[in-house]
């Protein structure tokens, strides 16, 4: 159980705190922090599924802010 327990900090808690700096977040309003943690994750997720782009998932997040194209291909839709 430890061991399970470890795994999922450390697959998904740590690199959220680590990336998004979760745990200093200051939503607190109504369903927001349970809203933006999905998100979070939903984001997450997406940057682990795409092999394309050999970066850590920060680079991968601040590469996207930056290029359009790039946000689109890990969102997986299609521009014109």
């Amino acid at each position: 159980m430890i061991r399970q327990h470890w795994a999922i900090e450390n697959s998904c808690h740590w690199i959220l705190d680590v990336v998004w700096d979760e745990d200093a977040s200051r939503i607190r309003n109504n369903n927001a922090a349970q809203n933006v943690a999905l998100l979070r994750k939903m984001a997450l997720n997406l940057l682990k599924a795409d092999t394309t782009v050999k970066d850590t998932i920060r680079g991968k997040r601040l590469q996207a802010a930056f290029n359009e194209d790039l946000l689109a291909q890990f969102l997986h839709l299609k521009m014109r």
